[in-house]
């Protein structure tokens, strides 16, 4: 197995994180995206996006000629037995699923995928998608020995090498022994226990999982709502709750904002769908959703209990990325705030220290400053968004001489409280009890 050829296609975070992973298993990978300018910057050495390892790995393996990156599908298929399929699947901003892209893609590999291939999806998908794909490669080329299994990426932004390399589990999905043989063989160098299963109930398990976690992240919201109201601390109550044997060290159980990013949404409305077409209702995730829907407006509801309007406050925001050690905004949940402070008429400067600049630059709503300072100065507010740890260094005197008021609220619940309502802050943050 080691040394054998591996194809992986769409490379974006999922994929340049694979295809970077793969190769140090010791494959032969190549990365196949239809941008050709993603594929040249990647063959020298750089990643769509931050993520911390990424480009060193990415690097090495080129350099080792274990890794490279191409535009032409039909190269990179010939003599590959295993294809995985590592779209970051979109969402629009309903949370609803493009399936176009990795349906158009499978459908082309039909044309010169060879005999004996097993494709492998990992991209995040609703479930019934894989027997759909495999229909429609059948019906494009009937001759072609092949099969499809599913095995869920369970990558996280900024950790994403490490939970390849380290997982919990791998779920493998495939409708015969064979198939299911051959992907455990693939990942056989990752020594974690390989949950075997039908498609389906492969596809189901990541729908169940994310929902799960998009559940713990709506309950602590809605407790530490409740703890704000009545003066209890969220994060001591969720220390407390942790210690209990059945719920565990590890639950999301932090309170803050709503969850975003699209990933967990996009598993509850397929979840959501799937009730719907099965005539089947779906209370609990509904009340998640909404749960997760109004969370991001706590933030504006501080300020004004604060300020009683916000118009024409200037507010600055700490953190644009959907989290830290990343640089995309996509679907951050900063942008959702930003939006809704300008809806309401205030003023907004913003920095990160990894945004990207391309992305950045799609927005005039606010202005991006060079650093936390810039947008501390003359600052009605400043907001947490994002927990980027060189927050926790800030040198806070000088903010707080630079702020036309010392108002913290901190989204994130980075800050000690205490310390900083010592130094003369107006701090709040989500479920620590501060009575505003």
């Amino acid at each position: 197995m080691i040394g054998e050829k591996v194809c992986v296609i769409g490379i974006w975070h999922l994929g340049s994180v694979f295809s970077a992973c793969l190769a140090s298993l010791g494959y032969r990978v190549v990365g196949v995206d239809r941008d050709s300018t993603r594929v040249e910057a990647l063959n020298c050495g750089v990643p769509p996006l931050f993520e911390p390892g990424l480009a060193e790995l990415i690097s090495d393996n080129i350099k080792s000629k274990r890794l490279s990156y191409t535009s032409d599908l039909s190269s990179a298929l010939k003599e590959t037995r295993y294809v995985l399929i590592t779209f970051d699947t979109p969402v629009n901003d309903r949370d609803e699923v493009d399936l176009s892209e990795i349906i158009d893609t499978c459908e082309e590999t039909s044309h010169y995928l060879e005999n004996d291939s097993v494709i492998i999806v990992s991209s995040q998908v609703p479930v019934g998608t894989c027997g759909l794909i495999r229909s429609l490669i059948r019906k494009s080329n009937q001759t072609l020995d092949f099969d499809i299994a599913y095995s869920p990426e369970n990558l996280r932004l900024g950790r994403a090498i490490e939970c390849f390399q380290n997982p919990d589990r791998i779920v493998i999905g495939a409708d015969n022994n064979s198939t299911l043989d051959r992907v455990e063989a693939l990942f056989s160098a990752i020594d974690v226990p390989k949950l075997r299963m039908s498609l389906k109930t492969a596809e189901m398990t990541k729908h169940a999982l994310n929902a799960f976690l998009a559940t713990s992240i709506s309950f602590a919201n809605e407790i530490a709502n409740l703890c704000d109201g009545v003066g209890a601390d969220a994060l001591k109550v969720a220390t407390a709750l942790r210690m209990d044997g059945r719920i565990g060290q590890k639950a999301f159980l932090e309170p803050g904002l709503g969850f975003a990013g699209g990933t967990l949404a996009r598993d509850l409305r397929a979840l959501q769908n799937l009730g719907t077409m099965s005539v089947c209702e779906t209370p609990l995730i509904n009340g998640v959703l909404r749960v997760n829907e109004q969370q991001n407006g706590v933030v504006i509801k501080k300020l004004e209990k604060i300020y009683g309007s916000i118009k024409d406050l200037m507010v600055g925001v700490l953190g644009l990325t959907y989290k830290p050690d990343t640089s995309t905004l996509r679907r951050s949940a900063a942008l959702e705030i930003i939006e809704s402070l300008t809806n309401k008429g205030a003023k907004v400067k913003a920095y990160d220290p990894k945004a990207s600049v391309e992305e950045v630059q799609q927005h005039k709503e606010f202005k991006f400053c060079a650093d936390p300072y810039e947008v501390s100065w003359a600052s009605d507010a400043l907001i947490i968004a994002t927990e980027w740890p060189e927050f926790k260094a800030l040198d806070f005197d000088l903010i707080m001489s630079a702020m036309k008021r010392p108002v913290i609220i901190d989204a994130k619940n980075m800050l000690d409280g205490d310390e900083m309502v010592g130094r003369g802050f107006l701090y709040s943050g989500i479920g620590r009890g501060q009575i505003l």
